[in-house]
């Protein structure tokens, strides 16, 4: 199990679908985008938002059941792709340490938003379907603004004569 981090949610342009996009948190910060459903893709935004609604949605009715259980969830796992469909595992704690449940990844991914469980890729994934991060650009965009201010107050009209 390899640890990774939420980059976020996104919509995929053009096809205007919604997905979250896991990195690598050590090494080779290999990026997984996995595209996700709108109604999650909502429930994962509004948890990284911080914005609570007036009744509970699903993921934070299925949090209060699993702790009046006496379990918490201890962490997340994103184990395999099969036949272009993601598979996830819901470790849980407590009352029920030991206890493993399939999932989707969205809802587990809306889950551990919501708890702060840890999240994890299987390595064979990320092996298999992990993407290398783009290339940064060498120089900072703000260091290249103030190169170019200081240009701009060096510059004389007879420069370019």
């Amino acid at each position: 199990m390899i640890p990774v981090e939420l980059v976020g949610v996104r919509v995929e342009v053009p096809a205007n679908t919604p997905m979250v996009l896991l990195r690598e948190q050590e090494g080779r910060h290999r990026l997984l985008p996995i595209y996700i459903g709108t109604p999650e893709a909502s429930a994962i935004h509004y948890a990284l938002e911080g914005i609570t609604p007036p009744r509970p949605f699903t993921h934070d009715l299925f949090l209060t059941t699993i702790d009046e259980l006496g379990a918490s969830v201890d962490k997340i796992v994103v184990t395999e792709m099969r036949d272009r469909t993601f598979y996830a595992e819901l470790h849980l704690a407590g009352t029920a340490a030991g206890k493993v449940i399939s999932c989707r990844p969205s809802d587990a991914i809306a889950l551990a938003v919501r708890c702060g469980a840890a999240l994890f890729a299987g390595d064979e994934l990320l092996d298999e379907h992990g993407q290398e991060p783009p290339e940064e650009p060498e120089e900072d965009a703000a260091e290249i603004i103030d190169e170019f201010k200081d240009f701009l107050d060096e510059v004389n009209p007879e420069d370019f004569g």
